[in-house]
């Protein structure tokens, strides 16, 4: 068969180039944008008298019919036609005759793809950010009925400070509130109309670009059509996004992965999120969480990809960028999924609020309460405070016992001026509660926290 841009060339092109050149085996996932597009087009061609309304009428049923062939799984695709665009316009051709030959007038596939690809980015942006705000519920909940669990709070994966677990997965909470932030962003700077740009330079017919913006939901058309036809900056945009919400998604599942393990327990994962080991029958593996913290790469390569191919790229369109989507549809892919089973695998969570306590009584979390101790209710100078806190935790390790245990007797031993006043202030609690300080872990400012958090959410879904 003839390709339809086949006039100038005397041989046919080889099945070997077919293959290599086509997109459709992966671009026909934008069939539904594709003759979203195509009908906002027809329309607009009859509004300024380029089509007859009788020719319109029989395009929108033709690519409704194509619509319906493809949803139930009735339409051949063939790898002749390359692309969905091509694609849809030949099945439409064979409906409805010459009037499907028309549907073309005014545009090119360089805006036509950009068209479709902006539209399933723009899709798939309010997609993720609706499994985002999921999640987000999730970890409030979770935060709501964990304020008052003690937990060491960790610098260099080693016992720092006392801080409650609602705290600690509030800190997360706040990273995806900044991914929903930038997925929300990037819809408002990407939601431009590229269609009726055509090949690079515009069109000499007069067209109405600001009736298919509005016909699909754009704020306008964009501004210039030789940036607009080589832009990718939107899917380049989902990439960077997805990419940075792995990094705490992986941060978080690194977090669980250990917090699993037996050397601290303090969280134990659903049987339904669990697996075990094909030859060691008491194994129960954290594989959602490794799996997510896996796919993070996965991601990061994918965003690496697209900007290799976009950094030397003339401007207008260029044939590489048909490499655009493959690493676009499997991020989103990896994104919802991953999205979907983290909300289930932390919503089934079992929390080990003793764990956690007894971890609190190891490494001498309140050695920076005595310090500040010294310095606040004894006048010593913090180096000083410094010092004499060092001996108090040798002291400690000498007796085999956390520094919130020796009690003042012990503590004078060291220092004539330490008080009685010294064991409330040393107690795991009272450290925790004592940082009062605007957006530290006391268990008022964790429920301000959670407070805020809750307002936020409740304003994204109104």
């Amino acid at each position: 068969m003839a390709k339809m841009w086949s006039g100038r060339f005397g041989e046919e092109s080889s099945s070997l180039l077919e293959e290599f050149n086509g997109s459709l085996p992966f671009d026909k996932k934008l069939y539904r944008e594709d003759i979203a597009g195509s009908i906002a087009h027809a329309t607009m061609l009859r509004e300024v008298g380029i089509l007859s309304a009788d020719e319109v009428e029989k395009i929108i049923f033709a690519l409704k019919q194509v619509e319906s062939e493809i949803d139930s799984g009735k339409f051949e695709f063939k790898i002749s036609d390359e692309d969905i665009h091509m694609a849809i316009e030949s099945r439409i051709t064979e409906i409805i005759g010459e009037a499907g030959k028309k549907l073309h007038t005014a545009r090119s596939r360089n805006d036509q793809v950009a068209l479709d690809f902006r539209l399933y980015v723009l899709r798939k942006n309010s997609e993720i950010i609706k499994l985002l705000k999921n999640l987000q519920a999730t970890l409030i909940n979770l935060a709501k009925n964990s304020s008052d669990i003690l937990m060491p709070g960790m610098t260099h994966l080693q016992h720092a400070q006392p801080i409650n677990f609602a705290y600690h997965i509030l800190a997360y909470v706040s990273m995806f509130k900044r991914d929903i932030e930038r997925f929300e962003s990037s819809i408002e700077r990407n939601n431009f109309s590229p269609i009726g740009c055509a090949a690079l330079a515009g069109t000499p017919h007069q067209i109405n670009r600001h009736i298919t913006s509005s016909l699909l939901d754009f704020k306008e058309p964009t501004i210039n059509c030789l940036d607009t036809v080589s832009d990718r900056d939107f899917a380049l945009e989902i990439l960077f996004n997805i990419s940075t919400m792995f990094v705490h998604i992986s941060r978080f599942a690194e977090e669980l992965i250990i917090w699993s393990s037996y050397e601290f327990k303090f969280v134990t994962f659903s049987d339904a999120y669990s697996t075990g080991s094909s030859i060691m029958p008491q194994k129960k593996n954290p594989d959602v969480a490794e799996l997510l913290r896996g796919k993070t790469g996965r991601v990061f390569g994918n965003l690496i990809s697209l900007l290799t191919v976009m950094k030397g790229l003339p401007l207008a369109y260029n044939k590489d960028m048909q490499e655009d989507k493959e690493g676009v549809f499997d991020s989103v892919e990896t994104a919802i999924i991953s999205l979907k089973i983290f909300d289930k695998a932390v919503a089934t969570l079992k929390i080990n609020s003793e764990n956690m306590a007894k971890a609190c009584k190891i490494g001498h979390l309140t050695a920076t309460d005595l310090a500040d101790y010294l310095v606040k209710v004894c006048n010593v100078p913090f180096r000083e405070a410094h010092h004499i806190t060092g001996r108090a935790v040798a002291e400690a390790d000498r007796l085999n016992i956390d520094l919130s245990e020796m009690g003042y007797i012990n503590l004078q031993k060291i220092d004539s001026r330490i008080n009685s006043d010294v064991d409330e202030i040393l107690s795991l609690r009272n450290s925790m509660n004592s940082r009062k300080s605007y957006g530290g872990t006391s268990q008022e400012q964790t429920l301000k926290q959670i407070a805020f958090f809750e307002n936020w959410l409740a304003g994204l879904n109104k």
